[in-house]
């Protein structure tokens, strides 16, 4: 009932949404604010971007749009309201660790780069935005690619990709000044600086962040840090830029989440992290079970214009990540760490104990890519290449050990491997004007990787009773065609394409296999069709699609020789749907837009195995074709706008159905349907003397108080009663805030 008010409340409510571009983009009429400054021509690796005539499904969100709803919270918080987006927080208010999932892929299925670069960590596949704080800050625009999309570079494009452009350098001096505040202690503090032109040629750009939280969740805090510089060489016909960005965090774990009956006990911001027994006897909680990480991102980029048809583009880059986890753990096998038994005071022989560990990341990663493209009357060509490599260097410490008797050094180590990934890729791209706004669309990859693993793992090996070794080594070649084609006249749009896309397993799919069950590749088959028309009073659009999946890695229940749960490759599995996106402007200070998914996931014939005491004489169910896990059948987002004279009012809403938290459809593992609104409310001063703009901000997030889970995982087992098996399962939920505030204030000079 409470749903059903809510969903009504979002109808009749009049507010607004940053409009977002895509198939319901209604033609924009207003001028940007940025119109007043001369931009340098920006210096840009765009391969890997969409436009009108490019038969994918994709949404772009621009630099104001990105400017009304940057309050502090993440990336994919401030993305949630593009067609078939969910986001996720860990803390549950949208800072510190968060996760994006497209079409029912996460993270690390999604292809994400910045000004062409590739973000995704080469081996895990993830990225983690923690690690880039308030880079929005000083990004241009973002478009999300639906699908295989056209990615270049990087991971492969299994749901969606994540295009990001960095500012472009500013030709007049300028500066801003922003902060926001809120519940949990939610702060944000930005400054911005640019140079404008200097020399003629010149100019830099600077800008420092700072985030803090205290979190929704107990204890769940986090410090951020981040900076952003740019130097800008603009010559003739020729633009080079030199960038460095990044940032460092320290944030409280809160990824174990708590189960249903924890939070009956405790309350809905119970985090079981870091808890322990003290000496006393009283329940304790490890103060410095903190993620600690820093990461820093160095390009180069150049553009070359040859003639008057021909562009160069090229970029070298580099990442350098260095961090760790501090972690309590509770009755942990010593031997497990590389520890021999003691015997206490009591003479008792102890082979389990309480411990602090510490797990490290050294990482590097670097490159190179370049593309020519030629422009002519009726043929666009993009040839292109990239190479790209990476190190990470993976350790495990001792920090401390309840009552140990014995030698012990200062965070010793007791496992270190390293992983080394070599990957390329060369493409032909073509878009070529057939006639009467018909084109032809075609795109041609070869990627090649080299991936090893090698040194001690974090798992113990019990039958070689020390740490499993790793010796992996392991190619991989991909084709990638993709082939559409494309109509586009008089607001029309329509366009229909064929892709392959194909993805090579994640480190962790190795680590935790056993050796004689490595995982496969995986490959899809996407197919889109769409059609859309934007005119001056309204614009709609409709998108199908069919992505098939050969060999998709998901979790089946059943575990390596180490113990650990395996991703095992399933033959067929497949996700198709339906998005809609609608906008309407009856007046020039109102429009209402909206878009929705419906959609089917499924993995044919799945089988579930499950554990007796989660470890031993596995039990296989045939549990047919089953709902791949957090993927809702159904998604709808809703916005009304409302601006006028300076004023600016939104009611956003996002309703996200019911979801399970595993492959085999277990009641028990699931995730009730969420509806949730947000009130936005801004201002925007022209006249204050000697600033040129003002911009006052307050948001009301969760309106209605919706009380939701957005995340969690789960698990299973069996013991044996009479003789006969009986299954247990278990879940833990990430609890998303309630009703809360954010409120910001913005100075441009």
């Amino acid at each position: 009932m409470k749903k059903m008010f809510s969903l009504g409340a979002a109808m009749v409510c009049v507010a607004g949404f940053p409009r977002l571009a895509g198939a319901g983009e209604l033609p924009e009429s207003e001028v940007s604010a940025d119109s007043l400054s001369v931009e340098l021509k920006g210096v840009e690796i765009t391969a890997n971007r969409a436009g009108v005539k490019t038969p994918v499904a994709f949404t772009n969100v621009d630099k104001r749009q990105i400017a009304r709803v940057n309050d502090g919270r993440d990336v994919p918080s401030l993305l949630e309201m593009t067609p078939s987006v969910v986001s996720t927080s860990d803390a549950g208010g949208g800072i510190g660790y968060s996760g994006l999932r497209v079409r029912g892929s996460d993270a690390s299925r999604i292809n994400i780069t910045a000004n062409g670069v590739p973000i995704n960590d080469s081996e895990s596949h993830n990225v983690y935005w923690v690690n880039m704080p308030d880079l929005v800050s000083s990004v241009r625009d973002i478009q999300v690619q639906r699908g295989a999309g056209t990615s270049a570079n990087g991971a492969g494009a299994f749901g969606a990709s994540v295009n990001m452009l960095t500012d472009a350098p500013s030709a007049v001096p300028s500066a801003s000044v922003s902060a926001s505040y809120g519940s949990f202690n939610s702060n944000k503090q930005t400054i911005k600086v640019s140079s404008g032109m200097f020399g003629d040629h010149w100019s830099a750009d600077v800008r420092f962040s700072h985030i803090g939280s205290d979190g929704y969740i107990d204890r769940a805090f986090s410090k951020l840090w981040s900076y952003m510089g740019q130097l800008a060489y603009r010559g003739d016909n020729m633009s080079l830029r030199l960038l460095a960005f990044g940032g460092k965090e320290r944030t409280y774990m809160a990824w174990d989440y708590a189960s249903k009956e924890d939070m009956e006990r405790y309350g809905r911001r119970y985090n079981p992290c870091g808890k322990y027994t003290a000496a006393n006897g009283e329940t304790a909680f490890y103060a410095d079970q903190c993620d600690n990480f820093t990461q820093h991102h160095f390009q180069l980029l150049l553009t070359q214009g040859l003639g008057q048809r021909v562009t160069l583009n090229a970029a070298l880059h580099y990442t350098k990540g260095d961090g760790y986890y501090d972690q309590y753990k509770t009755g942990r096998t010593l031997a497990e760490y590389g520890l021999h038994p003691f015997v206490d005071a009591d003479g008792n022989t102890v082979t389990k104990s309480d411990l602090i560990r510490l797990k490290n990341n050294d990482n590097d990663f670097g490159g190179g890519m370049v593309n020519a493209r030629y422009q002519g009357a009726s043929l666009s060509l993009t040839l292109g290449a990239s190479a790209n490599w990476h190190r990470g260097n993976h350790f495990g410490q001792i920090k401390w050990v309840r009552n140990y008797v014995g030698e012990i050094n200062p965070l010793q180590q007791y496992y270190h491997n390293t992983g080394r990934k070599f990957d390329s890729n060369v493409y032909l791209r073509a878009d070529y004007d057939i006639a009467g706004g018909l084109s032809a669309y075609g795109d041609l990859q070869y990627r090649h990787m080299h991936y090893t693993i090698r040194g001690a793992s974090d798992n113990f090996d019990w039958a070689a009773d020390d740490m499993a070794r790793l010796d992996i080594h392991r190619d991989w070649n991909f084709f990638n065609p993709k082939l559409g084609i494309a109509y586009n006249k008089g607001g029309h749009r329509a366009y229909l394409s064929w892709s392959v896309a194909h993805k090579e397993p994640t480190r962790d799919n190795f680590t935790d296999s056993d050796p004689g069950h490595y995982p496969e590749a995986e490959r899809m088959f996407d197919y889109e069709a769409g059609y859309s028309y934007a005119g001056r009073l309204f614009s709609a659009g409709v998108n199908l699609y069919m992505m098939d999946y050969k060999d998709q890695l998901v979790v089946t229940g059943q575990l390596s020789d180490t113990g650990n749960a395996i991703s095992v490759n399933v033959p067929e599995s497949y996700r198709m749907g339906v998005e809609f996106q609608g906008a309407l402007r009856p007046v020039d200070w109102f429009d209402w837009q909206v878009n929705a998914t419906l959609s089917r996931n499924r993995i044919r014939n799945f089988v579930e195995y499950i554990y007796e005491d989660e470890w031993t004489n596995p039990i296989a169910f045939d549990r047919g074709d089953t709902p791949i896990a957090f993927s809702p059948d159904f998604i709808m987002h809703n916005a009304f706008n409302f601006h006028v004279a300076g004023f600016e009012a939104s009611l956003i809403s996002r309703y996200v159905s019911s979801q399970y938290m595993n492959n085999a459809k277990s009641r028990e593992a699931k995730l009730d349907s969420y509806f949730v609104s947000d009130l936005m409310l801004a201002y925007v001063f022209k006249s204050v003397p000697s600033v040129k703009e003002l911009r006052l901000g307050f948001t009301i997030y969760n309106l209605f108080n919706e009380k939701y889970c957005n995340n969690g995982y789960s698990g299973a087992g069996y013991s044996i009663e009479d003789g006969k098996p009986v299954i247990y399962r278990y879940a833990g939920y990430a609890a998303q805030a309630t009703t809360n505030v954010l409120a910001t204030v913005t100075l441009s000079f």
